[in-house]
């Protein structure tokens, strides 16, 4: 494989060359886009398409190109850039093969949990749904960085105003998600969320479910056949402009989301506005695979110095070396540290208002950004 050479940037207070390789996950690539904006670099943006057995399939993680559509992909040539910034498996191979044609001269900031080869990353950004070996590389932050921009919530808000303003308040907007590994989206979450609607109309309110792209076709057909006639049902289309999410983040009065769908709990809750989190139950084995996940979580807390502390980061570290944990997602976990902070409330539960204060760590990723430059 050929290496390009890196040219020499002409003067050393210059920005930096930075792009961002982004994928087809709009709630993965906002966080991307929230750490670009804070460093107020120029950022170019790569954003890469799949080869259809890699839009859904899981590649294994190692410096390619070989899943991408390159066709339709952004244009990847030298000169290469002094820094990648990327989220999810299919991009972070991308930038592992950057890295590679740089001579190994461009820094990799990964944002979220590493599918593999996560000490070739410079960086990695990881908050605290997942649990991953504490090795030096590793910056640990309490909520994902992803926001919705308020200019983007106040034109939806524009738009849909009147479309809204008739229905009977409160209006109660439910995000719906999908099954994930270990949880179980069936019809028994179906019935439970339909229950949740009708208690919303029963107190005279409107609930307006909105799915989205991983809620399987029966789950949405059976969503909209069992809610009450005055409920409100959005059946969620790819690129569609009359996607309710922005106006309904904007003017609805709370909000019930369930638990997989963890980038729109977090942009809930930095507006902070009323939130209730539809906690998905586990399914078949999935009480078992929560069993190795809160050994995790209790081997990869940070903690003082003791010797026990010690000892859990040694094994981890160990397990890491021998390729048996990469890092793993819990979260349960997550969400009862945002019951814990006041931030959100179970589904059903008395609503409040948050009442915790939201944590923000995103001068901190920064500033470990620009160290790594500078």
């Amino acid at each position: 494989m050929t290496v390009s050479a890196h040219p020499a940037r002409p003067h050393a207070e210059a920005s930096p060359r930075v792009w961002l390789v982004l994928g087809d996950k709009e709630g993965d690539n906002a966080q991307v886009y929230a750490i670009a904006r804070a460093l107020g670099w120029s950022c170019e943006r790569r954003r890469i398409q799949m080869r259809a057995p890699w839009i859904v399939g899981k590649p294994r993680v190692f410096p390619s190109l070989h899943h991408i559509d390159r066709a339709r992909s952004d244009t990847l040539e030298p000169p290469w850039p002094d820094l990648v910034i990327t989220i999810g498996r299919r991009p972070s191979m991308v930038a592992l093969w950057i890295a590679e044609q740089s001579g190994g001269r461009t820094k990799l900031v990964l944002v979220g949990k590493p599918s593999g080869m996560m000490r070739r990353f410079d960086l990695v950004i990881a908050s605290a749904e997942i649990h991953l070996p504490p090795f030096d590389n590793v910056v640990p932050i309490a909520l994902p960085l992803m926001g919705v921009e308020e200019s983007r919530i106040a034109a939806a808000v524009e738009l849909w105003r009147e479309r809204l303003a008739g229905l009977p308040r409160p209006l109660v907007a439910f995000f719906i998600g999908g099954a994930t590994r270990p949880f179980a989206f069936d019809r028994a979450v179906i019935e439970r969320l339909i229950e949740l609607a009708r208690r919303v109309t029963a107190a005279g309110g409107t609930p307006y479910l909105s799915t989205s792209r991983r809620t399987s076709p029966t789950t949405v057909d059976a969503l909209e056949v069992g809610l009450p006639a005055s409920a409100r049902f959005y059946r969620w289309t790819s690129g569609d402009p009359d996607n309710p999410y922005l106006g309904l983040l904007g003017l609805a009065d709370s909000f019930v989301v369930t638990s997989d769908s963890i980038s729109m709990l977090v942009e809930i809750i930095r507006l902070r506005r009323p939130l209730e989190i539809f906690e998905l139950p586990p399914r078949g084995l999935g009480r078992l695979d929560q069993l190795p996940r809160a050994l995790m979580r209790r081997l990869c807390a940070p903690g003082t110095a003791s010797a026990g502390n010690m000892l859990g980061k040694r094994i981890v570290r160990g397990l890491h070396g021998f390729g048996l944990f990469d890092g793993t997602r819990d979260i349960p976990a997550f969400c009862r540290r945002l019951f814990e902070r006041g931030l959100a409330v179970p589904a059903g539960a008395p609503l409040l208002p948050p009442q915790g204060e939201v944590p923000d760590d995103l001068g901190r990723v920064v500033a470990h950004i620009r160290d790594l430059l500078h």
